[in-house]
């Protein structure tokens, strides 16, 4: 089985991490696991400011930070897993992950901000949910 795990660095997101090795642990055979943190592109005028280096090295301690509690709790659980740290819209880039390494399912987080703020924010959890081909798990 190919899990994916979408985290974005928040304490709801670690929710969804101890869901996934709970789940790992009930299985017959270990998952294969893939954490994804997705980072959103940065503004044009940002990036040319911070140069290509600044921008990568950017990235990469975005996706670091995001994905260090998951990390923990996923190697505390001797689990392994493989990292992902790809730059674009959150929603689109998860499922796009969930089909293209034929994940056979997604767990992932939502903070559960109610109907009027999703309206004007939108919700990544709403809009993977919404377009998803695989099945999927939000941990609140």
């Amino acid at each position: 089985m190919r899990i994916l795990i979408a985290v974005d660095g928040s304490e709801i997101a670690l929710r969804a991490v101890r869901y996934a090795i709970r789940l790992a642990g009930e299985l017959a055979q270990p998952p294969e696991l893939h954490l994804l943190y997705v980072d959103e592109p940065l503004l044009r005028s940002v990036a040319v400011h911070l140069g290509a280096d600044g921008a990568v090295r950017y990235h990469a301690e975005n996706g670091r930070a995001a994905t260090q509690r998951a990390r923990t709790a996923l190697k505390r659980a001797q689990l392994e897993f493989e990292e992902h740290l790809p730059i674009g819209e959150p929603a689109s880039t998860i499922l796009k992950f969930a089909k293209t390494e034929r994940c056979d399912l997604i767990v992932m987080g939502s903070h559960g901000r109610g109907a009027l703020k999703t309206l004007f924010l939108g919700s990544i959890a709403g809009k993977v949910l919404a377009h998803a081909q695989t099945p999927l798990t939000i941990v609140r």
